[in-house]
């Protein structure tokens, strides 16, 4: 059975065009490591330049998903600069070398856009997605051009969170960006499966960076919100290096453990000269529905001595909530579901005061 499988999916592979060099994928070397099972398991890495579509990945999925008899499938994206042996060579260097790095990327600037706002947290579970989801939709009920990004490529919530379903469509080479609430948004969780594990390195995440921002017909926009993933890692460094970012918010929890991640993330944004715009502390205490007394659940003060240990303002202090979760969770954002909560008002006024402080703290 193994063998039949593997003519199948050679079958399937040669009708996967890569658009940008016009062959199929097996043609063009970027199929390894096919392996087989007789209950119908397949794996398979598939090398990507930094130049190629991501969506090849779904490309490659759908095309073997559709076999008779796969019964499960992975399939790993991988560096094709970094392209291995097909064969292992009979005398290894063992001696330490330092990792190949990418060539260095100049910044473009692109008008359209309107003011890039990265949205970070140093750890993740302080939810960042939520602050950017709601910020954004807040902004567009305020009459702006919004669009969000979703550059969570390891986690990417923002679909759901926005209550969208489906891959954006193609027209003339470009990707048109799906809709919710007045806000455009493009994200890897509508490009890729949903099972499907975000497996990049940091030539993969530039080159996904970039094709956000030059392939998506986004208009003209106000504001670009930009969801990174929390840390300091290649999707970070990939957006400053591909565009200048007029700001950023930090995203923490009152918790010490989370403020210290969070300050991390301070000083990546200051290193990479991008302004920080201040703190937002998220989940600042519990607000009982019933008396309305408030619970600090998660410690309290956090957000206000980080705040004041790196000289930035907090921005705002933002209720936990549960309908700000069941907002999340069924595509209704808080600000939209319940726009008289404390949670949401919060929300409201820190896009109001993001559009009032960036035209004087960062000039176009």
């Amino acid at each position: 059975m193994a063998d039949s499988l593997q003519d199948k999916i050679r079958a399937a592979l040669g009708g996967v065009v890569n658009p940008r060099l016009g062959i199929d994928v097996l043609s063009a070397d970027m199929i390894r490591d096919v392996a087989t099972t007789v209950t119908g398991k397949v794996r398979l890495s598939l090398l990507l330049a930094p130049e190629d579509d991501a969506a090849l990945v779904r490309e490659v999925y759908r095309a073997v998903a559709a076999i008779d008899g796969v019964t499960e499938l992975r399939v790993d994206p991988k560096d094709a600069t970094q392209k291995p042996p097909r064969k292992p060579l009979p005398v290894m260097d063992t001696s330490p070398k330092a990792a190949p790095r990418p060539p260095a990327q100049t910044p473009v600037t692109y008008p359209k856009l309107g003011r890039i706002i990265a949205v970070s947290s140093g750890k993740g579970g302080v939810g960042k997605s939520t602050v950017a989801t709601n910020v954004a939709v807040a902004l567009a009920q305020a009459g702006y051009q919004v669009g969000v990004m979703d550059a969570d490529i390891y986690g990417p919530n923002i679909p759901r969170m926005l209550g969208l379903t489906g891959a954006p469509p193609v027209l003339n080479n470009r990707i048109i960006p799906l809709q919710a609430h007045g806000v455009k948004v493009i994200s890897l969780g509508v490009l890729i499966p949903r099972d499907q594990p975000a497996i990049w390195r940091g030539p993969i995440v530039m080159k996904i960076v970039n094709q956000f921002l030059q392939d998506v017909e986004w208009g003209t926009l106000d504001y670009l919100i930009v969801d990174m993933p929390p840390g300091t890692g290649d999707a970070q460094l990939s957006l400053v290096q591909a565009t200048r970012v007029h700001g950023a918010l930090i995203v923490t929890t009152p918790q010490e453990v989370s403020v210290g991640d969070a300050l991390r993330g301070v000083k990546m944004f200051e290193t990479v000269k991008v302004p920080v715009l201040g703190i937002v502390e998220n989940m600042s205490w519990f607000e009982c529905p019933h008396c309305g007394k408030p619970s600090p659940i998660f410690g309290s003060g956090g957000g206000q001595r980080l705040a004041s240990e790196v000289g930035l303002p907090l921005l705002a202090q933002i209720p936990l909530d549960p309908r700000v979760v069941v907002g999340g969770d069924t595509g209704a954002p808080a600000v939209v579901a319940a726009p008289d909560s404390s949670a949401a008002k919060a929300l409201t006024t820190l896009a109001g005061r993001v559009a009032e402080m960036l035209p004087s703290l960062v000039p176009a």
